[in-house]
């Protein structure tokens, strides 16, 4: 695959030069512009030496709620010092948001959760040519009730179902648990191996989606470094159930831990006959490997994710066909969600009713959730389904920090925008308003809404993986550029609407906050984010303009300072 080669190749160059390329096509007999197209299109490559040090800031929703623009500045400060050897610039999410300002990288070592002196020790060793030592998070368990193996893998699930192979009663399994996907999605698990099961055809496929580039998301890099061989038995249980015989893990290459964490728990499991051409002496082959990412938000859409396996430009694919039916390289594919996966053993092992009637206040099952942003106690938690905001900011993640009230929160990173503390009933979908708030109630206080998918359907949000809480010293309407900032980063390009609305709502955002922007002009703002959903070729552009259309519809007190 030519997005593993050239990764191999800048991995030791730390670039890739023209000869390598010229090498490389020659080996693998590609024309040299097939691999500029690709190298060209991902954030990963460098085509040209890069710096003796180069610092990046992460730039994006959590890390710029506690002040990353601050951190940045201190850093060029010290290049300035250091002399022009020293580059310094922004990142988009580096999925460390609970250590968020600090999250870095120098010389592509990530770094989190650092003083303000241990960070300026490393860029002083990088310019002095000195070399920088790895920063490594706990692969401990976590006692969490997703891992039947409390951190010692047995492959239980995967051993009874080659002894008693029932496909449909593991897949009904998953239907009576209600398991969806936890990237965001939330389309029923069973749906999509069923549906992959019943295509007709020799070669399919497996694939985890294991790219979380989300701002304010980073529960899978907890459940791939401490948990990575439920994730390797789930896909060996997706292949046996479908009849694919290969599997991809296809992981973001800044989680460097975690990447070591799966290779290592592969080279067990191949050891003991867990993948292989002989899976567990049944007969059944199912090959795993890891595919690292080149970068890029734009790659957690699954079909653009394909693109990049088929070694191709990044770009999402026109749907339908979805890629249950036509997936990597036109086969059938299932693509899961890492946390979606690792569910998986759990349910086999104790039943979908075990996982189902884990949810409370009417929900069901268990989910991940990353809180981040203006809290005591940011992490990643195993809680159920159906718990309320309040129980989430203030017996999870322990209050608003530094003394704060709250005033915002995000339940799906930048994807669903801001919700403010109290919604009054005419700003409520009247079908929510009939169904789930009291009698004569004056509208919804955010800390009793109920957080499961139902719940958030009803009311024209999202639950995604990440939630963000805002204190009442920030301003959203600054919130709302940054948001629209990364999308507009990340727009692949692909689409019009995408790729102008963005920048277009970054400079009538920017307008907004410098007194420009007449309040006639404010109806643009809608306009386009109304067009930019009904045009864009993926999520991204679908929802680029909710971050500012959520502030423009329960924010004015901040648009109009």
């Amino acid at each position: 695959m030519i997005v593993q080669e050239l990764h191999a190749i800048q991995e030791r160059c730390g670039y890739l030069p023209a000869a390598e390329l010229r090498a490389l096509s020659e080996r693998i007999n590609a024309p040299l512009h097939r691999l500029h197209e690709v190298a060209s299109f991902f954030p990963h490559y460098r085509m040209r030496p890069p710096a003796a040090v180069e610092v990046q800031v992460c730039r994006d929703m959590s890390c710029h709620l506690r002040g990353s623009v601050g951190l940045r500045r201190n850093f060029e400060a010290l290049a300035n010092e250091l002399g022009p050897s020293v580059v310094v610039q922004g990142v988009s999410c580096l999925g460390q948001c609970d250590c968020a300002p600090s999250a870095v990288t120098i010389n592509d070592h990530v770094y989190w959760g650092l003083s303000d002196e241990e960070l300026r020790n490393r860029v002083q060793a990088a310019a002095a040519r000195e070399p920088l030592p790895h920063q490594h998070r706990d692969r401990a368990p976590a006692g969490w009730r997703i891992d039947p193996y409390e951190g010692k893998p047995r492959y239980d699930a995967l051993r009874a179902f080659v002894k008693t192979p029932d496909p449909a009663a593991l897949l009904k399994a998953l239907e009576i648990a209600g398991l969806r996907g936890m990237g965001g999605a939330g389309f029923p698990t069973f749906r999509k191996w069923a549906a992959v099961r019943n295509e007709p055809g020799e070669v399919k496929y497996v694939i985890c989606n294991a790219d979380e580039s989300e701002p304010g998301t980073f529960k899978d890099r907890e459940l791939l470094r401490r948990t990575p061989y439920l994730v390797i038995e789930a896909m060996v249980l997706v292949g046996l159930v479908t009849g694919a015989k290969q599997g991809y893990i296809y992981v973001r290459h800044e989680y460097h831990d975690e990447i070591d964490a799966l290779e290592d728990a592969l080279k067990q499991a191949r050891a003991e006959n867990i993948i292989g051409p002989n899976v567990l002496g049944s007969g059944q082959s199912f090959m795993l490997e890891i595919f690292i990412s080149p970068g890029g938000y734009i790659q957690g859409e699954e079909s653009a994710l394909l693109e990049a396996m088929e070694d191709r430009r990044g770009e999402p694919r026109n749907k339908p066909p979805f890629p249950v039916q036509q997936g990597l390289f036109n086969k059938p594919t299932v693509i899961n969600n890492v946390e979606t996966l690792a569910w998986v053993p759990a349910i086999a092992l104790r039943g979908g009713a075990w996982y189902r009637d884990q949810g409370i206040n009417g929900a069901t099952g268990l989910r991940f959730v990353s809180i981040s942003g203006d809290v005591n106690q940011p992490g990643a938690y195993e809680v159920p389904l159906g718990q309320t905001v309040r129980d989430l900011i203030f017996n999870t993640a322990g209050g608003v920090r530094g003394g704060q009230k709250l005033k915002a929160i995000a339940t799906s990173g930048p994807s669903g925008g801001f919700l403010p503390v109290f919604i009054p009933v005419a700003s409520l979908p009247e079908k929510f308003v009939k169904e789930r708030l009291p009698a004569a109630a004056a509208g919804l206080d955010i800390l009793d809404l109920k957080l499961d998918f139902n719940t958030m359907g009803a009311l024209g949000a999202m639950l995604g993986a990440a939630f963000v809480v805002f204190g009442d010293r920030a301003n959203m309407l600054e919130q709302a550029l940054n948001c629209v900032e990364f999308f507009r980063n990340e727009s692949c390009g692909k689409c019009v609407p995408c790729r102008l609305g963005s920048q277009k709502l970054v400079e009538l955002i920017g307008a907004m906050l410098a007194g420009r922007c007449p309040r006639p002009q404010l109806e643009l703002v809608n306009e386009l984010t109304q067009t930019m959903t009904l045009t864009s070729i993926c999520g991204l552009g679908q929802v680029a303009g909710n971050p500012i259309a959520s502030v423009l519809k329960y924010f004015q007190q901040d648009v109009g300072k």
